[in-house]
């Protein structure tokens, strides 16, 4: 059973050729025999992970399973669960155990899943790499001397070895879709307040936005239908009807008009990753779509504002960790002022701190209209350039990364390198659309195979077409099919 589908996993539940608790003990063995080198997961509870797939083995036997009751799923260290330990990668959570439950925990305990565990992660979601993380870097299955991606690499690489047959990620600038296309996954990140951020620990209130990762369309469409709809007590969270996202999956392609930005198919891809997009082009060509070229003029400006706006926001929501309530406190200081300084200063690592810093800095007197109030402009630029691409096209495609996995600290140094990982995704969450990374093969690199990624872009609440266009194609590919050597 290691490595089916969900589809058939639950149909295998259903017909109990398997029980929720043995499917379970299988990926949990894996897990055991796999993460002391990967360190895809932070925390394992076997007995917890245990209990609720008995639980789930009474729910199928009722006769009141749903099509993910018993299926174990990995959860990213992001999202709070009750009893849980909940890190977010850092050390200034590497004590905290949440009293309650995300809505994303809750919607999946309500579905009947089973937690497997929380998956390693760029500390406070900060990172491309997943080298972030006060708990270790992660490795990639692929080729086990680069990184995973990030910041939602833990999940992606526990998905690509077989540890977990899908995992949730969160997205604030490209966090599930350039890993997913790092480790030869499906990866959706979903309009921005179609899931809700209620217990998700927050990065950028206005960028985050959390989705499934798993290897086909079909099973990141059954996860969004649990994941997805309106929750009051988050603010973000849109009130809109319910939806099926595998109501599309089987709707023939011919007559869509993908679009091709020429901002994404000119210099800094790398030729490798751009011939196998060019090659998924061509296979979309085949199921009857059409190309039209677009321009996104002001993508070239996403970076730079991103880059203001996020840590801008993360200045201000990371305020709340200062060693008083929870989280890490300094076991040394002199009065209330010092214990501050030295429980944010041990607790927080260098990405943080120095985002922190930039935020502060965009945010304070003097600087405030000339950088944050300029990104936010530029940020409504791009997202009406979206507005006017989609009144040409029904999606966007072209790469998710311009290069495939890099080796381990290889852009370390060099933080603009490493923010340049996400050229192509952030304009997406600027704008606040659905987009998603889907496999689209491999570039050879001497005995090395890389995955390549090919990113689908929707307009608004468009998570169900691209859904479907992903899974027409992954019907006539076998990349998503393909699995790394142990």
């Amino acid at each position: 059973m290691i490595g089916k589908p969900l589809k058939e996993l639950g149909k295998a539940l259903a017909d109990k050729e398997i029980s929720s608790v043995e499917l379970t003990q299988l990926h949990l063995d894996r897990i055991a025999r796999l993460n002391p080198e990967i360190n895809a997961f932070i925390t394992v509870d076997a007995e917890k992970s245990l209990a609720q797939a008995r639980a789930a083995d009474a729910r199928i036997a009722a006769g009141l399973a749903g099509p993910l009751t018993g299926i174990p799923i990995a959860q990213k260290d992001i999202f709070c669960a009750r009893g849980w330990r909940t890190t977010c990668g850092s050390k200034m959570l590497g004590n905290f155990v949440s009293p309650y439950d995300a809505t994303v925990i809750e919607k999946f305990d309500a579905a009947g899943t089973v937690n497997l565990g929380k998956t390693n992660m760029d500390e406070f979601a900060m990172g491309s790499s997943n080298e972030t993380s006060h708990f270790g870097i992660v490795r990639n299955p692929w080729d086990r001397s680069r990184v995973p991606g990030g910041s939602s690499g833990g999940s992606a690489a526990a998905v690509a070895a077989l540890m977990a047959p899908a995992a949730t990620g969160t997205d604030t600038g490209g966090s599930i879709r350039q890993p997913a296309a790092l480790c030869n996954l499906t990866g959706l990140k979903p309009t921005y307040g179609v899931v809700s951020r209620w217990g998700m620990i927050a990065f950028a209130s206005s960028l985050d936005q959390a989705g499934p990762m798993a290897r086909t369309a079909e099973d990141c469409a059954l996860m969004l239908n649990a994941m997805a709809g309106f929750d009051e007590k988050d603010s973000t969270s849109l009130e809109r009807p319910t939806e099926d996202y595998t109501r599309d999956l089987e709707q023939p392609l011919k007559g869509l008009k993908i679009g091709l930005p020429k901002e994404f198919y000119g210099e800094g891809c790398d030729a490798s990753v751009m011939a196998r997009v060019q090659d998924a082009i061509a296979e979309y060509r085949k199921l009857g779509a059409d190309t039209v070229e677009i321009s996104l003029p002001n993508m070239q400006h996403g970076v730079a504002a991103y880059y203001v706006i996020a840590p801008a926001e993360a200045s201000s929501n990371l305020s709340r960790f200062d060693g008083v309530r929870y989280g890490y406190r300094a076991p040394e200081y002199s009065d209330l002022a010092d214990m501050y300084q030295k429980s944010r200063a041990q607790g927080f690592g260098a990405e943080v701190k120095r985002r922190i810093l930039i935020g502060t800095y965009v945010l304070s007197h003097g600087y405030y209209d000339a950088y944050y109030l300029q990104a936010q402009r530029i940020r409504r630029l791009i997202a009406n350039d979206f507005v006017e691409a989609f009144k040409q096209c029904d999606v966007i495609m072209g790469p998710t990364s311009p290069c495939t996995a890099f080796g381990l600290g290889e852009k370390s140094a060099d933080p603009v390198q490493m923010y340049l990982s996400d050229i192509y995704t952030i304009a997406v969450n600027l704008a606040g659309l659905p987009g998603m990374s889907i496999p689209c093969g491999f570039s050879d690199l001497g005995q090395t195979r890389l995955p390549v990624g090919l990113q689908l872009i929707g307009d608004y609440f468009g998570e169900a077409r691209l859904l479907n266009v992903a899974h027409r194609y992954q019907q006539v590919t076998d990349w998503h099919l393909q699995q790394p050597k142990e």
